[in-house]
């Protein structure tokens, strides 16, 4: 038992968290679902719906809390272990809004003026260009931050937020003594990039104009049938993993991440055949793996009551660390400490 415990501590930590902005997509789960179920057992890993997040745009009250239950059913569906790893929803450990306001104070004007995202979002809705926008990636830290996380799973959009993140635990670490341990992006090798089935240009993304751009994990196994046979290729008719063909070697990226079969072993088999013999056997593996985890999204969205349970324990767990990173912020920043 004394070696079970040194193992779980010697453990590094990740932290990761996922918007209840709807339903994901294929992308998101051979990018990252995929990957997480084999991270949770060798880290201690702390996944989180970050709900709070997502109000930084106008949200449904009903239709936000639908998506926060849809996406939890989702990450046990994929494979997600409740008893490895610790899954959350955001706004219930006060912890993260807690060492946010902390973390802001410390948090320049400059630097968030400066990121990619927040000039992005700032000209395409004018309208909504609220507090919340301009300050997430402070939420974004104190998420981090929180759980004394190692490793953080990042994609190229994120790395400015990480780099915020990293400066501001150098930051209090410096002004007050070492709290926070300073976390580093984790790229996993081999993780799939997937675009759009009908823009090769751009990531699959739910917020895809033409539906037929994305997969979704709740799709029917004949939508998804039918959206790769749709995807778009082009007018060479010859299988080949190459820069020219961008279409075909998103498909061909897809086909190795679901198989797992190298592009080289793919290209062969396909040699000489056409882009309709390549769908048609890309179609059948996808439709295939996403089977269990459309059979398992289903019976979770059934038991409600379960679903309940994983979020209240995930909860409990997360706040017994959130608590004593909080109580060691507050006595170093100098707050009074409540005695009763």
């Amino acid at each position: 038992m004394e070696t079970q415990n040194t193992n779980q501590k010697t453990k590094k930590t990740i932290f990761s968290g996922v918007q209840p902005s709807g339903k994901m997509t294929l992308g998101n789960y051979l990018g990252a679902l995929k990957n997480w179920t084999k991270l949770q057992d060798d880290y201690n890993c702390y996944y989180s719906l970050v709900n709070l997040h997502a109000i930084t745009v106008p949200q449904d009250p009903e239709t936000l809390r639908n998506n926060t239950t849809e996406l939890l059913a989702q990450f046990l569906a994929c494979g997600i272990d409740p008893k490895k790893a610790t899954i959350f929803v955001q706004s219930h450990v006060k912890e993260h809004l807690e060492l946010m306001w902390v973390l802001n104070c410390m948090t320049y004007m400059g630097e968030l003026s400066r990121m990619t995202q927040y000039k992005d979002k700032s000209k395409k809705s004018a309208e909504n260009l609220n507090a919340g926008l301009f300050t997430y990636p402070v939420l974004m830290a104190a998420d981090i931050l929180l759980y004394q996380t190692d490793l953080v799973p990042v994609g190229d959009d994120q790395k400015q937020h990480m780099e915020l993140a990293r400066d501001l635990a150098m930051r209090f670490n410096n002004r007050y003594s070492e709290t926070f341990v300073v976390p580093e992006g984790y790229y996993p090798e081999n993780t799939a990039r997937v675009m759009s089935l009908q823009n090769p240009e751009k990531k699959m993304s739910k917020s895809d104009d033409n539906p037929n751009g994305y997969i979704l994990l709740a799709d029917t196994a004949d939508d998804t049938r039918k959206k790769i046979m749709r995807s778009v290729t082009d007018s060479l008719g010859e299988i080949r993993y190459s820069d020219d063909q961008p279409g075909l070697k998103n498909l061909i990226n897809i086909y190795s991440a679901v198989d797992g079969r190298s592009v080289e072993e793919i290209v062969a088999e396909f040699e000489g055949k056409g882009y309709g013999d390549f769908k048609k056997s890309l179609a059948e593996v996808v439709v295939e793996d996403l089977r269990p985890v459309r059979e398992q999204y289903d019976y979770f969205m059934k038991n409600r009551d379960y679903l309940d349970e994983i979020i209240h324990q995930g909860a409990l767990k997360a706040e017994s660390v959130a608590r004593k990173t909080v109580k060691d912020v507050y006595e170093k920043t100098g707050f009074v400490t409540r005695i009763k």
